[in-house]
């Protein structure tokens, strides 16, 4: 059975973007490897927030993946600062990365472009610290987006430069995990390409949004004065809306609205109605669990510490090995 390491920044709530992309393929994950899925604190530091919602973040978090449908029983979950052993090995590994190859990092230099008053050293070994994410538990796959390639490639450099360093065949040299198939992108309701909160909060749809919510967003979402002539191509807003209704609804909604387009007689107005009918009616199930599980501190507090527990047996014996390859052992 394949290990495989996951993790998500607190930087909010979960949204139908997170859950298509990622949390549909982690529930089927879950059934055939043995998962690991953190909440990744550490990392979110580098955007400084605050300790209040630092801590509400974790919790939300995590009271959506165990909505989304993350088995405790049945993979491990657990926070990333309640595991000591990830920050020993970051640093250890710090010790044969070198500056050049951090600087060179694509999600560095824009981080450096976007956020120029907060080039933070977190953010230039930003990488380092994922990498022991992944290789305190010697994982064997990492699902990762697009945008992650690189540092996962990097994690793979860091663990082979360590083989070659110490003369061992210790780390495994973990691979993307490929669910098979072709994974789902959500795009934004502001007409963007990719539903993300980082970019534009107004563009996300959360998995803990009310009724009332979904259709405020969906009836404010980018359009145009509809198409002028029959099977008109779509621009990127009016095809983001079929690509979440698609997502949603049933094929003959689609097929409905789809007919309208092409014969010019759309109206935007009842596509967007119907949109937020069919996001809220899909969202549902998980937003009840949200609510069921968000004034239930006794059970999250038991899933965490549980999932702390197991993290750490599976962690700490990797610290240990490597603490006696590199030769730090006592006197």
């Amino acid at each position: 059975m394949d290990k495989v390491l996951s993790g998500i920044r607190p930087t909010g709530f979960l949204h139908l973007g997170n859950y298509f992309g990622a949390l549909r393929n982690f529930i089927k994950m879950q059934q055939e490897n043995d998962c690991y899925f953190f909440i990744a604190d550490y990392h979110s530091l580098t955007t400084h927030p605050t300790p209040t919602d630092l801590r509400s973040n974790v919790k939300n978090v995590l009271i959506d993946y165990l909505a989304a449908g993350l088995d405790p029983e049945k993979a491990t979950i657990y926070i990333q600062s309640d595991l000591p052993e990830v920050c020993e090995l970051s640093l250890l590994l710090s010790m044969n990365v070198y500056v050049g190859e951090l600087q060179r990092v694509s999600s560095f230099k824009e981080k450096v472009r976007r956020q120029p008053n907060n080039v933070n050293a977190g953010l230039l070994s930003y990488p380092i610290l994922m990498a022991a994410d992944i290789l305190v538990h010697r994982a064997d796959k990492v699902p990762v987006g697009k945008d992650q390639e690189q540092h996962l490639e990097m994690t793979r450099d860091f663990a082979q430069r360590f083989n070659h360093i110490y003369g061992v065949d210790y780390f495994k040299l973990p691979v993307a995990y490929n669910f098979g198939q072709e994974l789902v992108k959500i795009p934004g309701l502001d007409g963007s390409t990719k539903m993300s909160k980082s970019d534009n909060e107004n563009s996300c749809v959360y998995l803990s949004d009310t009724p009332e919510v979904i259709k405020k967003k969906v009836m404010k979402a980018v359009t145009d004065s509809g198409p002028t002539e029959p099977n008109q191509p779509k621009p990127q807003a009016i095809e983001n809306l079929f690509a979440l209704m698609r997502a949603v609804s049933a094929p003959e909604t689609v097929q409905f609205f789809e007919g309208e387009y092409n014969e010019c007689r759309i109206r935007y107005g009842d596509m967007k109605k119907q949109l937020a009918a069919d996001m809220t009616a899909f969202i549902a199930p998980i937003h009840e669990r949200i609510m069921e599980l968000r004034s239930n501190d006794e059970y999250l507090r038991k899933v965490i510490r549980n999932g702390a527990e197991r993290a750490h047996a599976s962690a700490a014996p990797t610290v240990r090995d490597v603490r006696e390859i590199i030769g730090i052992k006592p006197l």
